[in-house]
């Protein structure tokens, strides 16, 4: 049986129906993740929830400690994580309160997030070309469909810096671009989980349209469509979790079977202790 992880984002700060409820603490490596785990079961799947920003949202996109959030979750034995965010769209046929898995995603903060768990003398390449696990995306859409939840198979999220919504001219150049939906969260922890060798898979929450629309994008417009879409996420997450559980059959989990490089006699032994749960069976 495969452990779940589920991060909330805005808007998503527990969720309903987990039994045998554990608090977990931890701390690691990479310093204090965004709260404490809530573990428990959810109809015999189990369950590891982290609310991302924080309990009370507190914790801005770029402030955020992803390599910790991740890690924490590979520590905890999670396999598949889903990452519940909000997001703006740039097509209109992609409208609020729908609902997109995205495919592929485009990257635009400044790289002062942390977004590698490699470095101190250990070098990784992971392929990426597939941020995103076709399988537990495959399943959420079906119980999403099977929810009736109108809900769209692909779609590119572009990775804003935030914490202030676009700007008009920004907004039409990404529209420009092809994006389907902007957010400013996500990209760091596809490709963290893609490191920790854990399957993930967005479902984003369209709240807006952005402001190419001609329509301000204020936060209280979001938080308004944020709780509608509360109910949806905990709904779809009780209805996919016996699914996730089963064993994964995907190339997510030897990630890092050929990303490796550095010369194994050449590599610290602080660095190597510090990424024992996620390279160790390579490099021993």
């Amino acid at each position: 049986m495969s452990r779940i992880g589920i991060i909330g984002g805005s808007g998503l700060y527990k969720i309903n129906g987990l039994e045998g409820i554990k608090e977990v603490k931890l701390d690691t490596p990479f310093g204090p993740p965004s709260d404490s785990y809530i573990t428990g079961k959810l109809r015999d799947a189990e369950v590891v929830f982290l609310p991302r920003h924080g309990r009370g949202h507190r914790i801005l996109p770029s402030e955020l400690n992803y390599r910790a959030n991740i890690y924490g979750m590979k520590k905890l034995g999670v396999e598949q994580i889903i990452s519940i965010s909000a997001v703006g769209s740039f097509k209109k046929e992609l409208k609020p309160l729908d609902i997109v898995l995205p495919d592929q995603f485009v990257d635009r903060t400044n790289q002062g997030r942390k977004t590698t768990f490699f470095g101190d003398g250990i070098v990784g390449h992971i392929s990426f070309a597939e941020p995103v696990c076709s399988c537990l995306k495959d399943v959420i859409y079906k119980s999403a469909k099977g929810l009736g939840l109108n809900v769209h198979n692909k779609g590119t999220y572009l990775n804003m810096e935030g914490p202030a919504f676009s700007t008009k001219a920004e907004s039409r150049l990404y529209k420009g671009w092809g994006m389907d939906i902007i957010g400013m969260t996500n990209m760091p922890e596809a490709r963290l989980a893609r490191e920790a060798e854990i399957c993930f898979a967005t479902v984003a929450f369209v709240t807006d349209y952005d402001c190419w629309h001609e329509e301000i994008v204020t936060i209280e417009m979001v938080i308004e469509n944020l709780t509608k879409n509360v109910d949806a996420a905990k709904r779809l997450i009780k209805k996919a979790a016996p699914d996730l559980a089963k064993k994964r059959d995907c190339q997510c989990a030897e990630a890092l079977k050929y990303a490796i490089i550095t010369d194994r006699k050449l590599m610290p032994e602080d660095t190597k202790k510090k990424l024992d749960i996620i390279i160790g069976k390579y490099i021993s």
